[in-house]
């Protein structure tokens, strides 16, 4: 269970093996939260980040929480997780669901024993409802649409949707009386997790977020998760899914409905074959890969840094200025 790994013995306060300073006491307050498309490489520059600063890693992403599925969480190597203290990755039974408002009441605990050793929290971005809730509260606009979902509800008369919401939350604050209010409403639970009032209460933490961007033209993005989505594929991806049925996870958990192995059960069922699967994962990343810079273009508050030449130098100074 890695979402509260204690620090190892040899390492002393602000130190970690390999860092080049102890950590200044003042860092602690302003916490790194890294953000961008996906397969930018928000995850090298997290753990290069750890090992210069004498970090942990707090992950912010709603698929890394399930266990035993690794490939396309695109979770971090063993080497990696050797060096540096991974926390809120692999603790929930794929099987079973898991909210935005579960994740930040894990994270927020994870930071605060984090810092409470010393130590230095960062944040890896990934999924936009997880980072935004932890590092401001929740933010109800954040929840995207689910068609699925809406489309299995518009099926339903008022007093049908009445009732499927009162059952998940007594007192939700939402017109009753209109199907759009209560489907809308929904869907906020599904994602967040009850009670929906207490989502329109923004709660920020006791720290302060130093948001960097990662970004590069939208040709590299594409080209990266191409290789990506092949590399998974080659990796195992389809046995990897394959296991996880076998062992009882359903195809709808919502693990396997995220990219890559909502793919890999389209291979199985027939509907894909071997070939023509990384090339629907790739679509499905690109896709995401745009609304996630849609996304973070919109905060002002992001300093942004290209990929290439190596982003790491100028980052290091900006989070050292900020702090």
């Amino acid at each position: 269970m890695d979402h509260l790994p204690t620090r190892p013995a040899h390492a002393p306060p602000g130190r970690v093996a390999g860092a080049d300073a102890a950590l200044p006491q003042k860092l602690l307050t302003r916490i790194p939260v890294i953000v961008g498309p996906t397969g930018i490489g928000k995850s090298r520059v997290a753990f290069e980040l750890a090992l210069q600063l004498g970090g942990e890693i707090v992950v912010a992403d709603s698929r890394q929480v399930y266990g035993r599925l690794d490939i396309a969480t695109n979770k971090p190597s063993p080497e990696q997780r050797r060096r540096v203290p991974y926390h809120m990755i692999d603790f929930v039974d794929p099987a079973t669901d898991f909210n935005a408002a579960q994740y930040v009441e894990g994270a927020r605990a994870a930071i605060d024993h984090i810092i409470s050793r010393g130590r230095l929290p960062i944040v890896e971005g990934g999924t936009m409802l997880y980072v935004d809730a932890l590092a401001d509260g929740f933010n109800l606009t954040g929840i995207p649409p689910n068609a699925a979902m809406r489309a299995e509800l518009e099926r339903l008369d008022i007093a049908d949707l009445q009732r499927t919401l009162l059952a998940i939350d007594p007192d939700p604050g939402v017109d009753m009386k209109n199907p759009v209010r209560v489907i809308r409403a929904l869907e906020i639970l599904e994602a967040a997790g009850p009670p929906l009032r207490r989502l329109r209460t923004r709660t920020p933490p006791p720290w302060q977020a130093i948001r960097v961007g990662l970004t590069t033209s939208l040709e590299v993005i594409d080209s990266r998760l191409d290789e990506r989505s092949r590399r998974q594929v080659e990796r195992g991806l389809v046995a990897e899914t394959q296991d996880a049925l076998d062992a009882g996870v359903p195809p709808t958990a919502s693990v396997l409905t995220g990219i890559g192995y909502a793919e890999a059960l389209a291979h199985i069922r027939g509907d894909l074959t071997l070939e023509e699967l990384p090339m629907a994962m790739a679509r499905s990343n690109r896709r995401y890969a745009r609304r996630q810079l849609r996304w973070w273009r919109r905060d002002e508050r992001v300093r942004w840094f290209e990929i290439e030449p190596d982003p790491l130098p100028g980052i290091l100074k900006y989070i050292r200025d900020e702090s």
